[in-house]
């Protein structure tokens, strides 16, 4: 099946794939632009998962300070070169996640970041709020709560801010890692608001 060319540069706009890629994926699909973009997102994941646990040791230490001045974002991320760190996508996935922090207000990195009891305190308030329910359903009831919980404390777990329909920030990051191809870590990060 020959592809519109048009087809595919609007595949290759959303999804940052190479050409090749994004026609490959249309003639699979038919010239179907959202089943190609799955394809390709699951391609990305699995490029992403090979990536993920080389070394990060260059990236950048950026700040973000909201309109006002009532707000300061401090974040350091990583990549594995110091090319990498001075392309235009890494600086604006750098970008994009001290506006989340300012706007979202994560505690935690992920959920392997919070204190276990800090987690067993919180399955103690949801168990507390749903007692008198069967064993089985209070148990699948807290794990709903701390899913939820999760995204709200959890930057990676939180919906992205810009798209919050479309991506998580683990899955953004994940799209990142996969168009880099270098492992990125977000490190760590500190809000600042005036007078807390």
């Amino acid at each position: 099946m020959t592809v519109d060319v048009d087809l595919i540069k609007d595949l290759r706009a959303k999804t940052n794939a190479g050409i090749l890629d994004c026609r490959k994926a249309l003639e699979e699909t038919g010239g179907n632009l959202e089943k190609a973009g799955e394809i390709l997102r699951k391609k990305g994941l699995v490029i992403a998962a090979k990536i993920i646990g080389r070394a990060a040791k260059d990236g950048v230490i950026s700040s973000y300070i909201h309109q006002g001045s009532k707000i300061g974002v401090l974040v350091e991320i990583n990549c594995e070169t110091d090319f990498v760190a001075r392309t235009d996508v890494f600086k604006e996935f750098v970008k994009n996640i001290t506006l989340q922090v300012a706007s979202s207000n994560p505690l935690y990195i992920s959920p392997d970041n919070i204190p276990p009891e800090v987690i067993e305190k919180e399955k103690e308030i949801y168990k507390e709020q749903v007692k008198g329910k069967p064993d089985n359903i209070i148990d699948k009831i807290v794990e709903g709560k701390l899913t939820k919980w999760y995204s709200e404390v959890c930057l990676l777990n939180q919906p992205f801010v810009k798209e919050p329909d479309k991506f998580t920030i683990q899955e953004l990051l994940t799209s990142k890692i996969a168009e880099l191809g270098e492992n990125i870590v977000i490190r760590r990060f500190t809000r600042y608001h005036l007078g807390e």
